[in-house]
Formats: structure tokens, C-alpha cells, sequence
């Protein structure tokens, strides 16, 4: 179908990885595929960063995703957890851009659980639910840590979908109204 996406979301991490999959016909989203990555077995960090490249290349294998919505890393009280994130984001962005993701965008922990429970400080029970009842699909509580990976991809198609993201191409009014200058009346 031409108009169908493919989302691939990520929730990068250096113990549990996160990934969903989101389906897009048209407008209404539906759910694909969910799963998290135990990276605690692997026995230093580069073996772990291998095993992330391998995972999200075989989810793209399966899927074939055509665009990826990945967790940015946020600022803590340790720079080296963010420098490990980075590390595991680039990874997961690597594996997805070699089998053809078309376009990357991250966005922060907050944006996604914001886009799906309207409050950015949710916990992932909540975030479960929300996902639940927007995709009519029941999923397994062993899977929390997916589910701010399959946010991340759900809150990725609301942002694409709005009609002045769609009209721009990168979203928000500001940007609209430059690349649309004929729009505005005077």
C-alpha cells in the first residue's frame, strides 16, 4: 500500500532495550510487534552494542520499517549513562538506517508518554494502558520496558500526522507559515 508506514520505535538501553512496531494505513495506527533485548548477560559494553546492531537488524529484517522514532538520551546526574546511551542510540540507528529506515527522529522520555497518557511524568503501567486501549490490543506486562519503546513509535505518527506537520514537512506553525507565505493575510 502506498501510503502505508511502518514505525519503528526504540527505548535505547545499556541493560534492557526496548523496540515496537507500529503499522500506519492512512490515519489509524495498529499495533505489530513489541519485544525488549536483555542486554544484562552480555559481558562488557561492546559486546552489548553488538548485540543491539544485531537485534534492531533483524527486527528490520522482519518489518521493514520505514521510519524509526528512538528515545533520546536525557541529561542525569552521570555523564557516562549518557554517553552510554548515545552509544547504544547510535547502534540501534545504524542497524536501522543500513536496512533502508528512510528517516530518523528522536524524541525526549517525556514527548512520548505526554503524546499518549497527556502526562509526561506516566509510569509504565500507565503508559501499558493508554497503549492498550488506543491500538485494541492486549499486551503482557512482562513487556513494560517495550511499552515506551511502542509509545515512542505511536507518538511519532501523532506528530507526523497533524495536519501542519504533514502540510510543512517538519511541523509547528512557526515553519508553516514560512514555507507557506502565501497563506497569510494582511
Amino acid at each position: 500500500m502506498k501510503n502505508e508506514r511502518i514505525i519503528l520505535g526504540i527505548d535505547p538501553g545499556t541493560q534492557l532495550l526496548g523496540f515496537g512496531v507500529v503499522r500506519v494505513s492512512g490515519r489509524k495506527p495498529e499495533y505489530v510487534d513489541m519485544g525488549v533485548l536483555d542486554l544484562r548477560k552480555d559481558p562488557d559494553a561492546y559486546t552489548k552494542l553488538q548485540s543491539i546492531y544485531e537485534c534492531i537488524s533483524e527486527v528490520c529484517k522482519n518489518y521493514h520499517p520505514t521510519e524509526l522514532a528512538i528515545e533520546s538520551p536525557f541529561y542525569g546526574k552521570n555523564a557516562q549513562v549518557v554517553l552510554k546511551l548515545g552509544r547504544a542510540q547510535g547502534a540501534a540507528i545504524l542497524a536501522a538506517k543500513e536496512y533502508g529506515v528512510e528517516s530518523v527522529t528522536e524524541y525526549a522520555p517525556r514527548k512520548a508518554k505526554e503524546a499518549i497518557v497527556g502526562n509526561g511524568a506516566a509510569s509504565k503501567e500507565q503508559v501499558q494502558l493508554m497503549l492498550e486501549k488506543t491500538l485494541n490490543v492486549k499486551l503482557e506486562s512482562r513487556y513494560l520496558d517495550a511499552t515506551d519503546a511502542l509509545a515512542i513509535a505511536l507518538c511519532h505518527h501523532f506528530e507526523t500526522s497533524r495536519p501542519v506537520a504533514a502540510a510543512s514537512g517538519k511541523g509547528g506553525w512557526e515553519q508553516f507559515l514560512k514555507d507557506h507565505p502565501e497563506r497569510i493575510s494582511k
